[in-house]
């Protein structure tokens, strides 16, 4: 069988007697081989496939600023699909794309999120934070993040860093979850939320 690696494992010792004669822990539940368990197997390493070997050979002998600039590319194809499809023109019956507003009629913790970046895009930011303020509030934060390791990559700047702790990362999505929830209650004022 070629591609098949063979994995020896250390054999398991027959379990200890109850009177644990041997010498071995008295404490060792039944079953449990006697003497010291292994903690880990020595396993061999992985081989790469052919895309993977690749990938990494083309990741090694790109020069350093090639991966901010793919991401630049995939932000900004991002940017020209919203302007393109311009999502505040679609008909009133059309079918939403959300599957889960598809498929629930609910709004989703993104619903509204791409019609909130093509209004950002047009500076209109009343009406983006209605579409989605969440997705507004962070914008700025997460362009910081993007510029601060774009230029950290490929021109070695050093921009002071922003440290979000975990409560604030947490205090966060539980902020999101609540605007999550809370605009798909059917009641004013969160009916201003629905989009």
């Amino acid at each position: 069988m070629s591609g098949v690696t063979r994995v020896d494992r250390p054999a398991l010792q027959p379990p200890p007697s109850a009177d644990a004669a041997d010498g071995s822990d008295p404490g060792t539940p039944a079953g449990w081989p006697a003497g010291p368990v292994p903690t880990a197997y020595p396993y061999p390493a992985p081989e790469q496939d052919r895309l993977t070997r690749f990938v990494v050979r083309l990741y090694d002998r790109a020069p350093r600023w090639a991966v901010p600039l793919a991401a630049v590319g995939c932000v900004g194809l991002g940017i020209a699909y919203t302007l393109v499809s311009d999502p505040t023109r679609s008909a009133p019956d059309a079918a939403p794309t959300c599957l889960l507003k598809l498929t629930t009629g609910l709004d989703c913790p993104g619903c509204g999120g791409t019609r909130a970046l093509w209004y950002l895009l047009h500076a209109d930011l009343p009406a983006a934070a209605r579409h989605h303020f969440l997705f507004v509030f962070t914008v700025p934060f997460l362009a910081y993040l993007f510029v601060a390791w774009a230029g950290k990559q490929a021109f070695g700047w050093r921009l002071p860093e922003l440290r979000l702790s975990p409560k604030v990362l947490g205090g966060f999505l539980a902020v999101w979850f609540a605007f999550s929830v809370l605009r798909n209650l059917p009641w004013a004022p969160f009916t201003s939320l629905y989009v």
